[in-house]
């Protein structure tokens, strides 16, 4: 705790420091930083490594605010300290904790010092210690290492090597080893062999040595163990043993060197005297061991002892707890007299392991709402415990804890069955809201000391899918102009899951949403619910849509209706039948009249008749045209506004192009003029104006207008058979007609009974020629409406007047009317006189005839698919009669 607050409060520090340093107060307080020192390893506590002075501001009244201090160090360490040594100076010193140590420690510290003196100048410098090596002291390896060795001599033995001694250096130095006393009969060599100098006789020599073994390093440093030397006799009789006991009972995990039994001999030929015995343990067995030499005492025992682990909870000892072993003790270390005994020593259990699980952690999951009493695991059969001795091996289950725990409990300590205990309902408000439980279990021992383990059991509660997604509105209202832009967000709908935690909400259009035309109108964001639209909308063909969403949390669904009322805004133009005409009219037409009596008829899909206006565009020179009414309605004429001057030159164009343009914004108020919108129609009329006859021409004769009109029809019109055969009827009537027209004409007197007349007359007296002018117009039938087959779905065209109708092309437009009006003059000499009493020639009467036939014959038969309508095909002939001043009058509308 004290070394995490030191690290808190260097931090701290450091903190302040680094602020100070920003903040551009740093200053030049610590004299003789940065720098570097050296510090040997295995330095005490206190030990001097570097000293420094302080240098504080002429400001600072009060000297030193912080005192000098490691905030830092690289690698981090606590092994050096500063302290002062009086006045402004101070020493960098190890402090022991730990010791430095060249051969297993950085060899470098990095130490940051700072310093901050009372007027707020600080400095932050660096003291680099390099950690020197030190010459240590060899150090044995081996037996010899933690234990005096203990080296047996046979007397008689020749001189020979006796022991290896195992000496390193730290600093892998070369080594020196030596021996003392010197008077001993024994010598060691350069690589720490010990040799016997002589052949000992156990009579007359010593029968221990003890030899102290120096090694030394070049530096002088030095180490010494102790070698005892035991000479071994040889005699002729077999030693007996004198311990009566063969049964020996120690419990089990005795630590290595606990003495199980203490074995005694005598050598009778040691009976005047101290003898040596060297006991050994002939089976093989790693748990115990015997001294195999009784000493120079006076009471030869060999001691058994506990050499390694007893284990009495693994085989074979589990099975069979008795160990037997042969104790053999001899008069010398080699092919001396000896004698066996067998002894037994019994191990007893203890309760030395606790229980254990495997696994010794649980993971189960349970579905929320999981009824009480539900079962979840079964402890016991996956613990138990290794103790032999079924006293040391029963357990309990006791402690169950955690967060959580008073949902789960223990049928029984024994059983150690866990079962649900409370219901977990997640939505529930009074829920903790954990989705896994932690709980742990104690499993201990009945036998004392009690030992016990842990179980840990994760119990994770699965969410269950319980509610359905609900809607915020049962249905959703969303307005929107219908000409908004494609791909607009038009509203949104939301809908919430009560589950815990909250699923994942997705959003989608299953009914609706689309029309013939388009599939899909609109789209909905799966994960946000905004509404929007993929295609155009229309009021005047649906104004109000209705399509169901969906909403889905993968399991559980429900739906909304939504409802899109699209407002109407003027978005269609006005649609004019005809939108192309062509017209002739006098030049002396009087004021006033409605030309040709053509009538414009005018339709718009989303506006008032009343709101359409008329107005001349273009075309309209001198302002001679003008259509009546202006406004207000959705037919109007057109109209002679003023009289044509052509004579003083103010009037020069003969054909007139109108370009009417019709606007159906006659109801908007001034004050939204500026926001509402208009469309506007056109339709464009040609004009031809047909000059009066000059004075040259009153010697002309009269001429008669033949107009001929031809109706055009599309090929698909399914009442094209009817009109043909209505046209057909009229047609021959019409030729009937002409055929008496004909036949009168014959009728007149022959060429011959003409000549009792002069042949050449006066100007005055001459007839004028009658000459023929053929006007053939050719209508086609305007399809200016719409609507849908309700048996096929199909849309078709219709003509509002006569009802013709056919079907509409996918890729073809609503058809603008056409009308064509084509003039021709059946002769060129006008200007030129014909005596009244000169008789025409046969070749005359016959080109007469043939132009007279010509006029009068039938127009070619309607191409495949077209056809006539009553009052619109044949043939139309009309005389025009002389007038007094030779004009001509104009054709009959």
């Amino acid at each position: 705790m004290k070394d995490r607050v030191i690290k808190i409060m260097k931090s701290m520090l450091l903190f302040l420091i680094l602020l100070g340093v920003v903040s551009g107060r740093r200053s030049q307080l610590l004299k003789g930083l940065p720098a570097t020192s050296t510090v040997e390893e295995n330095s005490a506590a206190g030990v001097a490594v570097y000293d420094f002075n302080v240098t504080v501001s002429p400001l600072a009244s009060e000297g030193i605010a912080i005192l000098p201090t490691i905030v830092n160090s690289n690698p981090l360490t606590a092994a050096f300290g500063i302290k002062s040594k009086g006045g402004l100076e101070f020493r960098v010193i190890t402090t022991g904790n730990p010791v430095l140590d060249y051969e297993t420690m950085p060899k470098r510290f990095d130490l940051e010092i700072f310093v901050e003196d009372t007027a707020g100048r600080t400095d932050l410098n660096k003291l680099t210690i390099q950690v020197t090596d030190k010459n240590e002291h060899p150090v044995f390896r081996g037996n010899m290492a933690i234990q005096t060795v203990t080296i047996y001599v046979l007397e008689r033995t020749p001189p020979e090597r006796i022991y290896q001694v195992d000496a390193a250096d730290p600093e892998n130095a070369e080594l020196k080893y030596s021996l003392l006393p010197a008077t001993v009969p024994f010598s060691v060599k350069e690589n720490g062999d010990i040799f016997s100098t002589k052949e000992f006789d156990y009579e007359k020599d010593p029968h221990c040595y003890f030899l102290n073994i120096t090694v030394t390093d070049p530096d002088g440093l030095n180490s010494t163990r102790t070698v005892h030397i035991n000479i071994i006799n040889i005699n002729d009789e077999r030693p007996y043993f004198t311990t009566k006991q063969r049964i020996y009972r120690i419990p089990e995990e005795q630590s290595p060197g606990t003495i199980v039994a203490n074995i005694t001999a005598k050598d009778p030929d040691d009976e005047d005297s101290p003898g040596r015995l060297f006991y050994s343990i002939q089976s093989s067995n790693r748990h115990f061991s015997i001294n195999p030499d009784s000493g120079c005492s006076l009471t030869a025992t060999g001691v058994v002892q506990v050499a390694g682990r007893i284990d009495r909870d693994a085989l074979p000892l589990r099975l069979h707890p008795n160990i037997s072993l042969t104790v053999r003790v001899e008069d010398g270390p080699s092919s001396g007299h000896a004698r066996e005994m067998e002894i037994t020593v019994v191990i007893a259990d203890v309760n030395d392991n606790p229980p254990e699980c495997n696994p010794s952690a649980f993971r189960k999951e349970e579905n929320e709402n999981t009824a009480p009493g539900t079962f979840l695991v079964d402890l016991r059969n996956y613990c138990k415990d290794i103790d032999a001795d079924p006293s040391n091996n029963q357990f309990i289950f006791t402690g169950l804890s955690g967060f959580g725990s008073n949902y789960f409990a223990l049928e029984s300590n024994v059983s150690g069955r866990l079962v649900m205990t409370g219901t977990i309902d997640l939505e529930n408000p009074a829920n903790p809201g954990v989705e896994v439980y932690t709980l742990t279990v104690r499993v201990q021992d009945t036998a004392y000391p009690k030992y016990s383990n842990i179980i840990y059991i994760y119990i994770r509660i699965k969410p269950v899918n319980e509610f359905f997604p609900v809607f915020r509105n049962l249905s959703y209202v969303f307005s929107v102009s219908e000409i908004t832009k494609v791909g607009s967000s038009i509203g949104r709908v939301h809908a919430t899951d009560e589950d815990w935690p909250p699923n994942v909400i997705t959003y989608s259009i299953v009914a609706g949403a689309g029309t013939s035309a388009y599939t899909n109108i609109f789209w909905i964001s799966p994960t946000k619910g905004d509404v929007r639209i993929l295609a155009r909308l229309d009021y005047e063909t649906t104004q109000k849509h209705i399509f169901t969403v969906q909403a889905s949390d993968q399991e559980k669904s429900t739906t909304a209706s939504v409802t899109v009322n699209v407002l109407e805004v003027n978005d269609e133009e006005p649609v004019c039948s005809p939108n192309f005409f062509s017209l002739q009219i006098p030049v002396n037409l009087a004021v006033g009249t409605n030309i040709n009596g053509f009538r414009i008829e005018c339709q718009d899909r989303d506006s008032d008749p009343r709101s359409f206006r008329y107005f001349i565009n273009e075309g309209n020179e001198n302002s001679h045209f003008t259509f009546s009414p202006s406004a207000g309605s959705n037919t109007s004429r057109l109209i002679l506004a003023s009289r044509f001057d052509y004579e003083s030159g103010l009037d020069t164009n003969w054909v007139y192009s109108l370009r009417v343009h019709i606007t159906d914004d006659n109801l908007a108020s001034a004050r939204d003029k500026t926001t509402h919108l208009t469309k506007t129609g056109t339709v464009t009329l040609s004009i031809r104006v047909i000059p009066n006859p000059t004075t040259a021409t009153t010697t002309t004769p009269g001429f008669t207008v033949v107009t001929r009109r031809e109706n055009l029809y599309s090929p698909s019109a399914w009442y094209v058979p009817f009109v043909l055969t209505l046209g057909a009827l009229l047609l021959l009537g019409l030729l009937g007609y002409l055929g008496l027209l004909l036949l009168a004409r014959l009728r007149r007197p022959a060429p011959g009974k003409a000549r009792s007349t002069p042949l050449i007359n006066a100007p005055g007296k001459k007839k004028p020629k009658k000459e023929v002018v053929m006007t053939m117009t050719k209508l086609n039938t305007v399809f200016d409406g719409e609507a849908r087959d309700p048996v096929t779905g199909r849309m078709y065209e219709f003509n509002t007047q006569s009802g013709a109708r056919r079907w509409k092309k996918s890729n073809e437009p609503l058809q603008p009317m056409l009308a064509m009006q084509v003039m021709s003059s059946a002769t060129e000499n006008s200007g030129q006189g014909v005596d009244r009493a000169e008789a025409p020639s046969k070749k005359e009467s016959s080109e007469k005839r043939k132009e007279l036939t010509a006029a009068t014959k039938p127009a070619a038969k309607p191409s495949a698919g077209q056809s006539e309508t009553p009052g619109q095909a044949g043939l139309r002939l009309q005389k025009k009669e002389e007038s007094e001043d030779g004009g001509l009058s104009s054709p009959a509308p």
